[in-house]
């Protein structure tokens, strides 16, 4: 197991997070989901966590975060969620017209203590083909 430090903590918290557009609609389809993986991976430049594995699905997000204790998993949640609503109704007319708000208010998180890490990259990569 690979240890991550700053100046106070060594940690490896590693979290697997799902959410979905508002009403589980659609519309992470024809080039909104790799924007959206854009907008993700420059939050998680901005704010020093990383995103080992992402999927977007045409009505959900998988991802595979590893984020310090002192961020803390729901920090970065938010900030992914609120930056891509926001970036992708700004740039995409569409999404404006399919639905009022592109991001539901709630997620799924779950720690990836109990599963060996290549088992959930793998179940991610994997989302495209259920």
């Amino acid at each position: 197991m690979k240890c991550k430090s700053n100046n106070n903590v060594v940690y490896s918290c590693k979290y697997h997070v799902v959410f979905c557009p508002k009403y589980r609609r659609p519309v992470l389809v024809d080039g909104v989901d790799e924007r959206l993986k854009e907008i993700a991976l420059e939050v998680a430049d901005e704010m020093g966590f990383d995103i080992i594995e992402m999927e977007a699905m045409p009505g959900h997000v998988h991802m595979l975060l590893e984020a310090g204790p002192q961020l803390g998993i729901h920090r970065a949640v938010k900030r992914i969620k609120g930056r891509t609503s926001h970036g992708l109704r700004a740039e995409l007319p569409w999404p404006r017209t399919r639905i009022p708000v592109l991001r539901a208010s709630s997620h799924f998180v779950s720690t990836v203590g109990g599963a060996p890490l290549a088992v959930v990259r793998q179940c991610i990569e994997n989302q495209k083909s259920v």
